[in-house]
């Protein structure tokens, strides 16, 4: 039977980055992605890093800043370091972020997001409309509010997936792909392996489940499928219609270097549904079309649908899930791209007994302590 140190289930960004990391530090590793790597959430997702803009309220809200901000100041490196791997160029922009309001509620709950961030101490700037078309004259001029978020950034995550994919494989981690997990093995009170679709069992030291919205099946986890669709448009004149992503009541749109414009997401409890339907799609449009008309005339090049990986609390289930050998890195829900970076350090440290965060405690729902 084959045995690895490290067996990571799940070949999106998450996957990739801890079989990467554990691979840089010396482990022997196999990834096992059940399609293609990066194919899931990683393929749909925008790769907004936006921690400031999606600061909620309560405990758990502030936990999740924290891991964000943390994350977000460590991916200009980790940017920097897989386009020199991957011998790529980066595909990291540090725009900022606006967020808009089209009336008066909307223009009143921004003023409330404002207030918690200004309390919070985090960098965000009220903005008159006129000041939003100077710095993105796209926008129509029916705006009534925005919020300026200078430091946050974006990054196209199928870039980062294919570049972690070549930074772990020139690290020495194996990666197969079109290869199920249906099991994990067990033996002598621990995690010991996997079995596979196929009837293949392949021994590990330890098991890193990180395969997004179906991790609960494998680890018996409270981890849904979140559905989300997306639409990626282009404009076949090139960049320039935008620069900053824009956050509003019910989507965004992030900009890409290329001319290319990410328009999502619906937020759906459909389980593990991915067909895509015109009703979001119309809704989608409809709204970030008040906002910039322009984006009516851009070129569709493409529509899809993902699962988000949602926990009961919004926050991550990363580190050593109270069985031994088995580590979770998942839960993610839409901030998977974001948190990739602290993500793979702390199943690193997980690897060598080190201690989880409290929040991210994979334990944290046996004693039913789920945040408010």
């Amino acid at each position: 039977m084959d045995r690895a140190d490290v067996i990571v289930v799940g070949g999106g960004v998450i996957g990739c980055s801890i079989a990467w990391r554990a691979a840089q530090r010396g482990l022997d590793v196999t990834l096992l992605e059940r399609a293609q790597i990066g194919c899931g959430a990683t393929h749909a997702a925008a790769g907004m890093l936006a921690p400031v803009a999606e600061a909620d309220f309560g405990a758990a809200g502030r936990s999740l800043l924290e891991l964000g901000l943390s994350s977000l100041a460590a991916w200009p490196a980790f940017a920097a370091e897989l386009a020199e791997i991957s011998g790529t160029p980066s595909r990291l922009r540090s725009d900022g972020t606006l967020l808009l309001a089209r009336d008066g509620d909307e223009a009143a709950e921004l003023e409330r997001q404002l207030a918690y961030r200004e309390r919070l101490g985090l960098d965000v700037a009220r903005l008159a409309p006129s000041r939003a078309r100077e710095l993105e004259p796209a926008l129509a001029p029916t705006l009534r509010l925005a919020l300026e978020i200078p430091s946050e950034s974006a990054v196209d995550p199928r870039w980062a997936c294919d570049s972690l994919a070549a930074a772990a494989r020139a690290a020495g981690a194996q990666l197969r792909e079109e290869v199920e997990v249906v099991a994990l093995q067990r033996r002598g009170g621990r995690v010991g392996g996997v079995q596979l679709a196929g009837g293949e069992r392949l021994a590990a030291d330890h098991v890193v489940v990180a395969a997004g919205a179906w991790s609960g099946g494998l680890a018996a986890v409270p981890v849904r499928p979140v559905k989300g669709q997306i639409m990626r448009l282009r404009d076949p004149g090139g960049p320039g219609l935008l620069s900053r992503t824009l956050r509003f009541e019910g989507g965004y749109v992030v900009s890409r270097a290329d001319g290319g414009y990410i328009l999502g997401a619906s937020v759906e409890e459909r389980g593990f549904d991915l067909h895509v339907t015109a009703g979001a799609l119309y809704a989608l449009l409809r709204d970030a079309a008040e906002l910039v008309p322009g984006l009516l005339e851009l070129e569709v090049e493409e529509i899809t649908a993902g699962l988000r990986p949602g926990s009961p609390d919004n926050l991550p289930l990363i580190g050593r899930s109270g069985e031994d050998g088995l580590i979770l890195a998942c839960g993610h829900y839409r901030n998977g791209i974001l948190l990739a970076p602290v993500t793979a350090t702390i199943v690193l440290d997980a690897l060598d007994g080190g201690a989880t965060p409290g929040c991210l405690d994979p334990t944290r729902y046996d004693a039913q302590a789920v945040l408010a």
